[in-house]
């Protein structure tokens, strides 16, 4: 099979791979969307030991199973392949899996590939009249979902439904658009690339600003560097709350001090549950998160432009998803 191959910092090769093989209880799934995400590039960038070269990186994607009882049906795939039987999974946390891994993390390829296997409980069946492509956007809405329900616990009933979303790539975006499908139609994305600021305001409907002034309830920061954490703790409103799910720096920015005085509340926020992934999916399904018609559709074989046109900022879409078959 043909896949892309992460080799090296800022390398990407585009060759024939070993063919993906299914485990038991696994299906072999002929991927038809990929979509690129932040961890990939981070691993692209040399930035994250987890995934080391060489690697099939890709964990955003949709395919039809192929052979098997389920022979022909076309799913989403949940990426996070957790042990279903320690407190976390039981317990319904299953992100929390402390033997949890995910493809594109070894020691599972990735789906930047024409084909990739996973269990069957981590397939979720995609409607005929639903595109996989759109499907394949069921991953990164998912970590956004997961983020903004477990902001919207945390805040008081007491405060105004209204929050600033930091950052507009896809899974600011999709903090957006899952903010709104849980009720609050107050939403404010601040983005510092005007080319990206336009493409959210004219093509998604989002209302953008370069950089917040004032205070907030609920702030989802969906960048996570310093600079961002530092605008999240000084915009939240007392008693707000603060969802980060972003990964781009370890440690800097909060202003504790503020934090604990106004009685902020900091929630971390990783992927998603099994509930949360399906709820996400069952979202998209039926519109709720809008025709989510916003990516771009790459051949697989260009993905390496792709991501160099990523690391230099001249992608207005949020999200480059790749087709393995073009």
């Amino acid at each position: 099979m043909k896949a892309l191959v992460y080799e090296g910092v800022e390398t990407l090769g585009f060759h024939e791979v070993p063919m993906a093989a299914a485990q038991a209880g696994e299906h072999l799934i002929r991927i038809h969307a990929s979509g690129i995400c932040g961890s990939d590039m981070h691993a692209y960038l040399g930035h994250d030991a987890r995934r080391p070269a060489p690697l099939i990186l890709g964990h955003e994607a949709a395919g039809v199973i192929t052979g098997g009882p389920r022979d022909g049906q076309r799913v989403t795939i949940n990426p996070l392949v957790n042990c279903s039987t320690c407190n976390a999974c039981v317990s319904r946390h299953e992100n929390l899996c402390p033997n949890r891994q995910i493809i594109s993390m070894p020691p599972r390829e990735g789906a930047f590939a024409q084909f990739v296997a996973l269990p069957d409980r981590n397939l979720v069946l995609v409607p005929d009249d639903v595109p996989l492509e759109k499907a394949a956007l069921t991953e990164p809405l998912a970590v956004s979902w997961h983020a903004v329900r477990l902001a919207l616990e945390a805040l008081s009933p007491a405060m105004d439904r209204r929050a600033l979303v930091i950052g507009g790539g896809a899974i600011g975006l999709a903090a957006a658009l899952a903010l709104r499908a849980m009720g609050v139609d107050d939403v404010i994305v601040q983005e510092p690339n005007p080319v990206r600021r336009v493409f959210l305001a004219e093509r998604c409907g989002q209302q953008t600003i370069d950089q917040f002034q004032g205070a907030v309830p609920l702030v989802v920061d969906a960048v996570g560097n310093a600079a961002t954490r530092a605008t999240a703790s000084a915009v939240t409103a007392p008693g707000g709350v603060i969802a980060h799910v972003g990964l781009g720096e370890d440690a800097g920015g909060l202003d504790i001090r503020r934090m604990t005085l106004q009685e902020i509340t900091f929630i971390g926020t990783y992927t998603y549950t099994v509930q949360d992934f399906q709820d996400t999916a069952r979202a998209i399904f039926d519109g709720r998160l809008g025709p989510l018609d916003w990516s771009e559709l790459r051949p697989l074989s260009d993905g390496a432009t792709a991501f160099q046109d990523l690391r230099f900022g001249s992608v207005a879409a949020p999200k480059i998803i790749l087709d393995p078959w073009a």
